[in-house]
């Protein structure tokens, strides 16, 4: 056993770790999450942080999995973390004992792709002036889930009294995923609010009770939608631009609203509050993609080969 401790849970230590390592501000708050998380774990299985053992981030890494119910991606995150922790550790003259803890496997397949930002505007602007009823309907679901990143079921249970204000602010209230009770709100943009308004306007005098986004077929005039038909409008519109790939879905615009977010400089953790992700995590894997674009090494590539 080595004569210097590892003091993984002094300020200090841990403060000297993560303003050594060169990488974005997002990644250090990652990393630091991932780090608090370890600690955490370590603390609560009552082992003694100089007896460490490769198995016992092993057994973390299990943890995040079957416990926590991570998925593959937001797993290697964390352990990103812990095994950047113990570089540095090395550095000092201590075991690395994550050297050859390998990331969660990630299951082969495509992923639902995001817009950039110019393709998003693009895509509300696709719509025109809206003039019929069902144009106003769809550009704003569309600005809808660019906006605030709903998911196409909570677009399907918004009520017309489900918009109002909070603290001076528009918002919609929302019944998120696996909840009866419209508990959480998306705070509406001044432009979005028009979108919505303009669309309200072209349906007439409702109650509160009333679908928000209604049907306007024959069979289901006033009804209330479901997640396919929105996945039709969106699909329909992503078409309209060009955009006709099977990775881009109504759910891309909930992973666009994300980025964006993160893109335009929102903390971590109010991005996960835009998002209403249950845990941080999983938030952390869309500031992982925007910091891997920001500081991508094809770029240093590109600056050698293209001049």
């Amino acid at each position: 056993m080595t004569e210097r401790s590892y003091g993984a849970i002094d300020p200090e230590i841990t403060a000297s770790w993560l303003a050594s390592i060169d990488v974005s501000a997002g990644t250090r708050r990652d990393y630091e999450l991932a780090f608090r998380t370890w600690c955490t774990f370590v603390e609560a299985c009552a082992y003694d942080f100089d007896d460490l053992e490769e198995q016992h981030v092993l057994d973390f890494k299990e943890h995040l999995l079957a416990e926590r119910k991570l998925s593959p991606a937001a797993t290697s995150l964390y352990l990103n973390g812990v095994r950047s922790f113990y570089r540095f550790a090395e550095s000092r003259g201590l075991a690395n004992i994550a050297r050859n803890v390998r990331g969660a496997k990630t299951p082969r397949g495509f992923k639902k792709s995001d817009l950039s930002p110019s393709q998003a505007r693009e895509l509300i602007a696709s719509f025109g002036g809206a003039e019929s009823e069902k144009d106003a309907r769809d550009k704003a679901i569309v600005s809808l889930m660019l906006h605030t990143g709903v998911r196409d079921v909570e677009v399907v249970r918004a009520d017309r009294g489900d918009l109002g204000t909070r603290g001076g602010h528009e918002v919609l209230a929302i019944r998120g995923k696996g909840r009866d009770e419209a508990d959480e709100v998306v705070k509406i943009s001044p432009a979005l609010d028009c979108d919505i308004r303009a669309y309200l306007k072209a349906r007439g005098p409702l109650p509160s009770s009333a679908p928000l986004f209604a049907s306007v077929a024959p069979r289901n005039k006033g009804g209330r939608l479901t997640t396919r038909s929105v996945s039709r409008i969106v699909k329909t519109a992503l078409q309209r631009i060009g955009i006709d790939d099977p990775r881009y879905t109504a759910h891309s615009l909930r992973h666009s609203a994300i980025t964006f977010a993160l893109l335009a400089g929102a903390e971590l953790e109010d991005a996960q509050a835009m998002a209403r992700h249950a845990d941080i995590s999983t938030t952390m894997i869309y500031s992982h993609h925007v910091d891997r674009m920001a500081n991508a090494a094809e770029d240093r590539v590109a600056e050698l080969l293209d001049g």
